[in-house]
């Protein structure tokens, strides 16, 4: 009987079929809900998002064919505050969507398995997208055997690993589905990646955190039928959280949900006809067109080319003159615009535009963001026309390949322009175009694994070529070129060029083996063992240029080495006899052993070990030999940092140094981007300075005079060859490169020679300032377009871009008088008179987007941080040069307006647009303009100025300072402000990010004030000081009184020396009689073999002014103490400070450095902004690290002491009237020389 029943059991188990399945037989009807919501998840913040709603019918067409039908169809947008807005509906987006959805779709389905999608011709991408997350509920997978249970499947976020949990209801029978997808763990993800190729990812900073987190779920209940597995019951969760920092402290939020439930099923009366239909792919999420959509506007595409006209045409009006700042974001629309037109269209815009100077540069400036092949073959039209100048082709098309999609069609496209003879017409275009090309490869191979051979091989070939026919330059800009690419199959071809490493023994230059060695900086991360193993070859052969070696340690510890490889680095430099290279080595593995970066977080400990290792016997090598030195800091809230690296390479030969480089690298959410980086070889310059005896190297007076010597004679250096050669990079990749040779030198020499007649360019030049000159010059660029995305559930298109748009100009208009004129040369003009009307404008603004949401060719939804930097600086004035005697008067107009110098506003927005209907378009202030229900109100008035203003409300949760402070000129009429608001939301679980997301505007303005009187112009004056000028007209009185009497014997000597005057300067307020009113400064100079003596009186210029400023500096040449004595107001007598500073380093002692400053009298403003100051002190000290001690010190006085303790460490000890801070051991960013003697210096 028990036997009977258990089979009993097993056969109804066996009868229960729960693999999803639906008969072709019948219709299935069932209602759907999508929506999606993105913003901070907080009280009272705005939000965004969307909601679909549609019944949804499921027809046979065969066993494994099902037709889909969407009706009743309603849309609806959602922006406010949860809790106090609510969904609206959208009834002309709803009518276009419900006119795509009617139509019929098909899609292939078998055992809870759907295949391919398909579709009408003419349904958009957007649309069958949207289809798919209605589909993609009926992909789940059902294993009755198993409770939990895991495995890879497709769905609409791609390839994925996927957890089962099933839950059989003991009632009902009916299954619970719990599917959670890992959509981070996906071999084929539905994401999309672009503007990222040129940051590195860091693996070390993806541990501490990411900037990104999302979760899948869905929720299935399944009845058992005759049919198979029937959903009656489906719901989906999605959840993404995204922070520009840790996403641990506090994001942005994205949570989409949709819901399937199964309103009946009926049998099929009479069998739906199937119209024509096309295969949509499968129900993985397909990116189509999703980079033609920018993220931050919604704007009608159709009929571009009068808009990109009218467009163009109204910005380069706007920007004649100076920016005008209300349509730096229309240059982003013209972006956009752009990438929607055709090759054709191109052609047309190019005749409209190209026979206008204005129109020409803004066109030619804007098509290098459309990023497809479209600009390719328009720039491959000029450069066979020849309608394009060579300046034109080399900017447009260098901007062109590093903002390029470099899939592998556009590389083979580009490759055209190194066989085209218009790219070789000028020389700096050929070195742009290489090197252009070559960014282009890198971008195309951080993309595609693995990176096909066929891309880098016309640089391959022309570094063959240059190295058959030996010619320098070339060599340099083909391995510059191939460092660029950083393309594993460059390696072999690189080899060829090194010593040493080489199949067949190399002499090349000293610069084209560092352009060698450099070439292998990217590779230092794509192929790191072989670098290493090529740069430790090159490090240990003594043989080798000095220069060499430190440049092959520098990439080998670029390739992050491992602790053995460290350690036989280290190994060999204590057997090293070349301290140039021992210095570099080891200032390098000291300065990483510091290192803060994820990056560096294991090579930091090998090193830390190496120097431990090398400090006693390389630890105190002097700062002549060649050295590394690096800063960094990084902070795992914010998962930012930065890094600078400076590189100084010498060689025993000369003091000159061979090579000096600095890099900047930013570290950001997981990635390095390596920022401005630039370098100089001093080539010829160097052989100069080689084996002159009588140099010492301790930049003596003796060694200046060696120094001009010298330089007298680089005439005689090789034609041939550099002086010196300098290189940029950005972001990585070397843009320019230069080398300056004796001709070019002498020509620029012959051009500025008093004898030079007419056919100098100087001569030119003065003859077009003396008829008035115009110039004018417009950049837009958009600096950098980084675009992650992401397939939803919901079948929408989740985004996170970043964009930086600049638009910069510059107006120069002059015109110059010159008396006497000149006649047939130059030589005149340095004893004649010139005047000079000049106006112009020099500025920038900058525009910055970030964007976290849904973002569609018919809607976008989603948080939109929103910021405008603006630098402005315009001018006008008169002048007037006296050349024989050096003096300078300029006439400026008194300000008639207020003019903003520099401001930066900021706030985030939660945004909503409608292509349908703009009019429903929003962009929500995230913190809402109004503040209820404040708590406490705080007002203080400032005693710096009249017009000084802080404001501070403070709320529970709601933070809101206004500040307007001004330094008023009434002489002038002017006065310089700065005004601030901010307004900041506080939750303490969103630290760091609550200190940045909110309201902000900074600004510095010149304004206008009520001038003392009437103010025609402002008159200034700056004269050399040629005659010297009687101790008793000195205006001294009191000075010696600031010097303490044991200097008296010196302090004689130094009155009784004759003062020079070294310059005055005067800034007066004149008004129509011509009386004036300002001020004046006057700066004598005094030197005997004992002292040095610097007076600086400032004065008030004008009717009954007696204000004044006193400034006495002197240095003590035999003990080295050096004292300022400051005096100010009613002749000089009214406040009174001092300041001394001296070192000294006794035989036996530390060497110490002491500073004090004392003062008598102040003004009552300076006491208590004293006294503001002073509060933060311990708060200072205690976040720095130092101890406190509460004591009474001296009154009006602040000291420090500095102790040397060691040669990397110091004591440090600061004294308050009523405190006193201070810290052992602080480590030192240099070493403390070893030197015998007595030296002191000072500062009281």
């Amino acid at each position: 009987m028990r036997g009977f029943l258990l089979s009993l059991c097993v056969a109804l188990a066996i009868c229960e079929n729960y693999e999803p399945g639906l008969n072709p037989q019948k219709t299935y009807e069932y209602k759907y809900e999508g929506s999606v919501n993105i913003g901070r998840g907080m009280p009272e913040m705005a939000e965004s998002g969307v909601k679909l709603m549609c019944t949804v019918a499921i027809i046979g067409v065969s066993d494994q064919t099902f037709l889909l039908q969407v009706s009743d169809v309603d849309f609806e947008e959602f922006n406010g505050i949860q809790g106090k807005n609510t969904f609206n509906a959208s009834p002309k987006l709803t009518k276009r969507m419900a006119a795509e959805l009617a139509k019929p779709f098909m899609f292939e389905y078998a055992k809870g398995q759907v295949g391919d999608i398909y579709a009408p011709a003419g349904i958009p991408d957007t649309i069958v997208n949207i289809v798919r997350g209605i589909i993609g509920f009926f992909q789940v997978t059902v294993k009755t055997t198993q409770r939990v249970y895991e495995l890879e499947e497709a769905g609409i976020h791609g390839l994925c690993q996927s957890i089962y949990a099933i839950v059989e209801d003991v009632k009902s029978k009916d299954l619970a589905i719990t599917q959670t997808v890992d959509i981070n763990n996906c071999q084929e993800k539905a994401a999309l990646y672009r503007g990222m190729a040129l940051a590195v990812e860091d693996k070390m900073s993806k541990e501490r955190g990411d900037s990104i987190f999302s979760t899948v779920r869905y929720i299935y209940n399944i009845k058992s039928t005759t049919d198979g597995g029937l959903i009656t019951n489906a719901n989906a969760l999605e959840r993404q959280h995204f922070s520009p920092f840790n996403v641990k402290g506090g994001n942005s939020k994205l949570q989409a949900i949709k819901e399937l439930v199964l309103l009946g099923v009926k049998d099929t009366g009479v069998a739906p006809s199937v119209v024509p239909m096309q295969n949509r792919g499968s129900l993985v999420y397909k990116f189509v067109n999703e980079l033609a959509q920018i993220p931050i506007l919604m704007k009608n595409l159709d009929k571009p080319i009068p808009k990109i006209v009218e467009m163009i045409k109204r910005l380069a009006k706007a920007n004649i003159y100076q920016i005008d700042n209300l349509t730096s974001e229309d240059v982003v629309e013209v972006y956009q615009l752009l990438r929607v037109i055709t090759l054709e269209n191109m052609e047309e815009l190019w005749k409209q535009f190209s026979g206008n100077d204005e129109h020409r540069r803004w066109f030619l400036d804007m098509i290098v963001e459309m990023t497809d092949a479209k600009v390719l073959k328009f720039l491959i039209n000029r450069f066979k026309a020849g309608d394009i100048f060579a300046n034109e082709a080399g900017q447009t098309l260098l901007v062109t390949f590093n903002h390029l999609n470099a899939e592998a069609e556009l590389v083979e496209t580009a490759k055209e322009f190194l066989s085209m003879s218009f790219s070789k017409s000028h020389p700096m275009l050929w070195n742009t175009i290489v090197l252009a090309y070559g960014s282009l490869v890198y971008k195309h191979c951080a993309y595609t694994t693995p990176c096909s051979v066929t891309a880098v091989q016309p640089l391959l070939d022309l570094a063959d070529e240059s190295l058959k026919t030996a010619k320098e330059m070339d060599m340099i800009i083909v391995l510059k070129a191939l460092g660029n690419a950083g393309h594993p199959s460059s390696i072999k071809t690189i080899m060829r060029f090194l010593p040493g490493v080489a199949a067949t023994p190399v002499d090349l230059p000293a610069p084209v083996l560092s352009a060698a060695v450099q070439s292998m900086r990217h590779l230092a991360i794509r192929d790191p063992h072989s670098v290493q193993d090529i740069t430790l070859t090159l490090f240990v052969q003594r043989e080798l240029p000095t220069e060499i070696r430190m440049l092959a340690v520098m990439i080998l510890f670029d390739t992050k080495p491992p602790m053995s490889m460290v350690s036989t680095v280290t190994t060999f430099l204590l057997e090293e006899t070349d301290l140039d290279v021992t210095s570099f080595t080891y200032s390098l593995m000291k300065s990483i052993a510091t290192s803060r970066t994820p990056d560096n977080h294991f090579l930091s400990t090998a090193c830390n070990v190496a120097v431990k290792i090398l400090a006693p016997k390389y630890g105190r090598l002097s700062f002549r030999y060649s050295r590394a030195m690096r800063l960094d800091w990084f902070n795992d809230d914010l998962l930012i940092g930065t890094a600078m690296e400076v590189f100084m390479l010498k060689t025993a030969s000369t003091f000159f140094p061979t090579a000096i480089m600095a890099k900047g690298k930013f570290h950001f959410i997981g990635r390095i981007l390596q920022l401005l980086e630039f370098g100089v070889r001093t080539e010829g310059i160097k052989e100069l300075f080689e084996n002159i005896p009588a140099f010492k190297g301790d930049l003596s007076r003796n060694d200046l005079a060696i120094i001009l010597n010298v330089m007298k004679n680089w005439e005689k250096l090789p034609t041939d060859k550099p002086l010196l050669s300098a290189y940029s990079r950005l972001f990585g990749q070397e843009w320019f490169y230069a080398a300056v040779k004796t001709d070019f030198l002498q020509k620029i020499i012959m051009a500025f020679n008093s004898s030079a007649g007419k056919e100098s360019p100087v001569w030119t030049m003065m003859e077009t300032l003396q008829k008035g000159m115009s110039w004018h010059w417009t950049k837009p660029f958009l600096m950098f377009e980084t675009r992650y995305i992401q397939a939803t559930t919901l079948g929408l298109p989740l985004e996170i871009s970043k964009y930086y748009s600049s638009l910069t100009a510059i107006t120069l208009n002059a015109k110059a008088g010159i008396s006497p004129p000149l006649t047939d040369q130059l030589g005149p003009l340095l004893t004649s008179n010139i005047s000079l009307e000049t106006d112009g404008f020099v500025g920038s603004t900058k525009d910055n987007f970030v964007f976290h949401g849904i973002n569609t060719d018919i809607f976008q939804c989603g948080t939109e941080l929103k910021s405008k930097m603006i630098y402005s600086m315009p001018w006008r004035f008169n002048s007037k040069i006296n050349v024989k005697s050096m003096k300078f008067e300029f006439d400026l107009p008194t300000l008639k307006k207020d003019t903003e110098l520099f401001s930066i506003n900021f706030n985030i927005y939660a945004v909503s647009r409608n292509i349908e209907d703009p009019s429903l378009n929003k962009m929500t202030p995230m913190m809402s303009d109004s503040i209820d229900s404040v708590e406490e109100v705080q007002s203080v008035k400032e005693p710096l100025n009249s017009s000084d203003q802080q404001k501070i409300i403070v709320k529970s949760d709601i933070y809101q300072s206004r500040s307007n402070v001004c330094a008023e000129a009434k002489l002038y009429g002017a006065a310089l402000c700065f005004e601030s608001e901010v307004k900041r939301a506080h939750f303490i679980d969103e630290y760091p990010l609550y200190y940045f997301l909110g309201f902000s505007h900074l600004a510095y303005t010149l304004r206008t004030v009520q001038a003392n009187k009437l103010v025609d112009k402002i008159h200034i004056e700056i004269s050399p000081g040629r005659d010297k000028h009687a101790a008793a007209a000195r205006l001294s009185s009191g000075s010696s009184s600031s010097r303490h009497r044991s200097n008296e014997p010196v302090n004689a000597k130094v009155w009784d020396a004759t003062p020079e005057l070294v310059f005055s300067i005067k800034a007066v307020a004149m008004d129509s009689k011509d009386k004036p009113d300002g001020y004046e400064a006057v700066v004598y100079h005094t030197t005997t073999t004992l002292m040095a003596n610097t007076e600086v009186i400032v004065s008030q210029v004008g009717e009954e002014a007696n204000w004044k400023m006193c400034t006495d500096v002197s240095m003590d040449t035999i003990h080295g103490d050096s004292k300022m004595h400051l005096r100010w107001g009613a002749e000089c007598q009214s406040y009174e400070m001092s300041m001394n500073a001296a070192t000294a380093h006794l035989l036996g002692l530390n060497p110490t450095l002491k500073v004090k400053m004392h003062w008598n009298n102040v003004p009552e403003y300076m006491k208590k902004l004293g006294k503001r100051v002073e509060e933060y002190i311990p708060g200072i000290a205690f976040f720095v690290g130092f101890y406190q001690k509460h004591e009474s010190n001296i009154k009006h006085e602040i000291s420090a002491s500095v102790v040397a303790t060691s040669a990397d460490c110091m004591d440090m000890k600061i004294k308050f009237p009523e405190l006193t801070v201070y810290q052992r051991a602080i480590p030192l960013p240099f070493q403390v020389q070893a030197y015998t003697g007595n030296v002191t210096l000072g500062m009281h």
